[in-house]
């Protein structure tokens, strides 16, 4: 993996290795796909580049001890970065809060946000700073 010497970046050659198979998978797929076909290739290119990660990753939202509801995030790699697909040209603000809240019910510092869109993909970088 290609060694960066950026100082001001949270996991930056992970981050690099993460990023490179979202645009491998787009650049391979092409645009307009269902959102569970991309989550299943970036699976392959994360094993085809032998980055350790876990999917479908159950995270339940607790009040005062109770489990009230269950989410699940796409991807943690390496144990210290979540990374959430969406499919689409633009970041909701749903979308920004949902990975928000995945990063501090889980004391992670980073998390990245892949759009796969109709002619590129996109992402986003969100940190943590409470963690």
């Amino acid at each position: 993996m290609k060694k960066l010497n950026r100082q001001d970046l949270v996991y930056p050659e992970l981050s690099y290795g993460i990023v490179g198979c979202a645009f491998e998978v787009h650049n391979s797929l092409g645009g307009g796909h269902h959102e569970k076909y991309y989550q299943r290739a970036l699976s392959e290119a994360f094993k085809n580049h032998d980055l350790n990660f876990s999917q479908q990753v159950y995270c339940p939202l607790q009040y005062k001890g109770k489990v009230v509801g269950r989410n699940f995030m796409d991807f943690v790699v390496d144990d210290k970065i979540v990374v959430e697909i969406k499919k689409g040209n633009r970041y909701s603000k749903q979308h920004i809060n949902q990975v928000v809240d995945y990063l501090k019910t889980n004391k992670k510092k980073l998390a990245i946000l892949i759009n796969f869109g109709l002619s590129e993909v996109s992402f986003k970088r969100i940190v943590n700073f409470d963690s």
